[in-house]
């Protein structure tokens, strides 16, 4: 079993930074990407960022320059580090875990989402 937990929202003014982390536990052995989506009101669950253990990364247009995902292995965990933050990035971040099967990215894992408010 494995679990996904994130922390780090917030409320921030535009232009502000955050960073956000999600820690695994578990039998996490058979996860070879971990990845953040965002929910933003009224839009469905978008793929903003992900990271495989080869280090290989992969970012939206909407936060490329101005967000940047990383992992600690040592503690199992996995960070996105959002600077100049707009309105727009307002929504329920969600942290998953999965792996490459068949050519395609399978989402075996999700944490239970942190809230991130951009407002001034």
């Amino acid at each position: 079993q494995v679990q996904l937990a994130e922390s780090g929202g917030g409320l921030v003014q535009p232009g502000g930074s955050l960073r956000l982390s999600c820690a695994a536990s578990g039998s996490i052995s058979d996860i070879s990407v971990m990845a953040w989506h965002r929910q933003a009101p009224g839009a469905e669950r978008e793929l903003i960022a992900h990271t495989f253990t080869t280090g290989t990364t992969y970012y939206s247009d909407s936060v490329k320059g101005r967000f940047t995902i990383s992992r600690d292995n040592a503690r199992n965990t996995v960070y996105l580090e959002m600077t100049n933050l707009k309105s727009e990035d307002t929504g329920v971040y969600v942290c998953a875990g999965g792996a490459k099967r068949f050519g395609r990215l399978r989402w075996g894992y999700w944490g239970q989402g942190t809230q991130v408010t951009v407002s001034s």
